[in-house]
């Protein structure tokens, strides 16, 4: 199959273009910059120049394409409005280079999405529609108009060598505080995967995945955040300490948002439906790694 991936230079997507090429399909890869492009093409990947914004780049993507991947998302939280409103208009412009056919077209979206709280979240629980991020209610509504479009949600901590997201983003928060915190008695809960197991089950869900369904990337249901913030003290040997929820925002900044949520989320009916079983370490194990912390100084920033 050839197969059109977007975001597919990123620390996400590169392992699913490896793990695409690996199964013996082709990749069509997007790519925004002469960096992007020869990595790609490193890894054995087809280039396709474009990026999120030049709708027309998607669409020719697309059509020359046996089925899409979509892991590309413009991770800037101080335009987080402008940027779920890209990832919108990318989705309803992918999906509609594939009408008329039954080519796969996978859109990731996020656990911490789910409308449901608090308690353990499952691949049948809907979207929150007050995010302002709209990936599912896009890929739902092309799905409704016969497109054959899933969603996959990833976990708040996508893992592993190479990770420049919220996981680093606490490392570099406890190196330049001093101290590694969590909010609370931070019993709260983060689920997580390793990126080679969420590559694994993209290429599944490609391969065997039903329009209009959702499937859950989440290998650890629920690590304490106070479990990771232990790990990370540990890691660059800093106190761990709590943090009152008022004094969170003074710490944690934008983070302190999303490291207070408590958001357990289940794979069960994932792994049940497509026979997907985690096996690369689990967050607190990979923490425990060297990898983490040895260009800890230079986690500064969200960007894929």
């Amino acid at each position: 199959m050839r197969v059109f991936v977007t975001g597919a230079t990123g620390f996400i997507g590169t392992a699913v273009v490896r793990e695409l090429i690996d199964a013996g399909h082709q990749v069509l890869g997007l790519a925004r910059s002469d960096a992007g492009a020869k990595s790609l093409i490193a890894a054995g990947a087809d280039v396709h120049r474009g990026s999120l914004e030049d709708l027309e780049s998607l669409r020719s993507g697309a059509a020359a394409a046996d089925g899409v991947i979509h892991t590309a998302f413009i991770h800037d939280f101080s335009n987080y409005v402008p940027a779920a409103e890209a990832d919108r208009r990318a989705i309803e412009t992918l999906g509609a280079a594939l009408a008329g056919s039954d080519r796969p077209f996978i859109v990731t979206s996020g656990t911490l999405l789910v409308q449901r709280q608090g308690s353990l979240a499952t691949e049948e629980d809907a979207h929150n529609p007050n995010f302002p991020r709209k990936s599912e209610e896009a890929a739902l509504g092309l799905a409704a108009h016969g497109i054959r479009a899933s969603v996959l949600r990833l976990p708040p901590s996508v893992h592993g060598n190479g990770d420049h997201g919220f996981v680093p983003r606490l490392i570099s928060i406890a190196q330049e505080k001093g101290v590694s915190a969590y909010i609370g008695d931070g019993i709260n809960r983060w689920p997580a995967v390793h990126r080679l197991d969420a590559a694994h089950l993209y290429r599944l869900v490609l391969e065997k995945g039903t329009g209009g369904a959702s499937y859950h990337s989440v290998a650890d249901e629920g690590v304490p955040t106070r479990e990771i913030a232990a790990a990370i003290g540990r890691g660059l040997n800093v106190p761990v300490v709590s943090k009152s929820h008022e004094a969170a925002a003074d710490h944690f900044g934008w983070m302190a948002r999303f490291f207070g949520i408590d958001s357990p989320a289940s794979s069960s009916l994932t792994q049940e439906r497509l026979g997907w079983k985690p096996v690369q370490p689990e967050l607190i194990a990979d923490l425990n790694a060297e990898h983490y912390f040895e260009h800890a100084a230079d986690a500064v920033a969200l960007h894929s």
